[in-house]
């Protein structure tokens, strides 16, 4: 089977063959940042979600107000909003997680990851202290790593209050945790989940 080929029509998605592109594009890391959310079971229909309201909405994405990804992941965020206790339920049971390590590899990378493995629990606990838009404009950075612009168009406010919501997240963080150096921040994935990669970007 032919692999449908990037939008050619200004970047829009109403035509067939767009959406399908745009969906084999984007629906992994959209799936990818609800399972981290949310868990993989609840991420599945979310994301299948997701790309049916984009479908049913397709002829209103412009691509002049914004990307295609933000345009996705505000969608995204959205559903996420309406299973807050299940994303609190995640983070509680990450909290309470007997750090494990995979301590294959160089000396290095045991390092990395044990200290990564250990501070897993106690960042799951300061996200879940965070504020519903502190986390939302956090781990759009972090987990999705779009830009200050484009967690703007996502959550429909001004780059300038990304960037104070972002720094209070932060700070609130580094209050809970102590001295602490974002480079670390890693997360294992949720069992039969995708991998919740570091948090370098945040």
């Amino acid at each position: 089977m032919e692999r449908a080929q990037p939008a050619e029509h200004g970047g829009r998605i109403v035509a067939p063959g767009d959406f399908e592109a745009a969906f084999e594009k984007h629906f992994p890391p959209v799936y990818r940042f609800i399972a981290r959310r949310v868990g993989p079971a609840l991420a599945e229909d979310l994301a299948a979600e997701t790309f049916a309201t984009a479908y049913r909405r397709r002829a209103a994405f412009d691509p002049g107000r914004g990307s295609l990804r933000s345009w996705l992941y505000g969608i995204a965020t959205n559903l996420v909003r309406n299973h807050w206790r299940a994303e609190q339920h995640l983070l509680a049971l990450d909290a309470r997680l007997v750090p494990e390590a995979d301590l294959s590899g160089s000396a290095e990378a045991v390092d990395q990851r044990v200290t990564a493995a250990m501070l897993a629990p106690t960042l799951a606990a300061g996200l879940a202290r965070l504020t519903r838009d502190q986390r939302d404009v956090l781990l759009l950075h972090a987990w999705a790593e779009l830009s200050h612009e484009e967690i703007a168009a996502v959550l429909e406010i001004a780059p300038g209050t990304v960037r104070s919501r972002l720094s209070r997240a932060r700070a609130a963080l580094r209050e809970h945790l102590g001295g602490f150096d974002f480079d670390l921040w890693t997360f294992g994935g949720p069992p039969g989940g995708p991998p919740r990669e570091g948090l370098d970007h945040a």
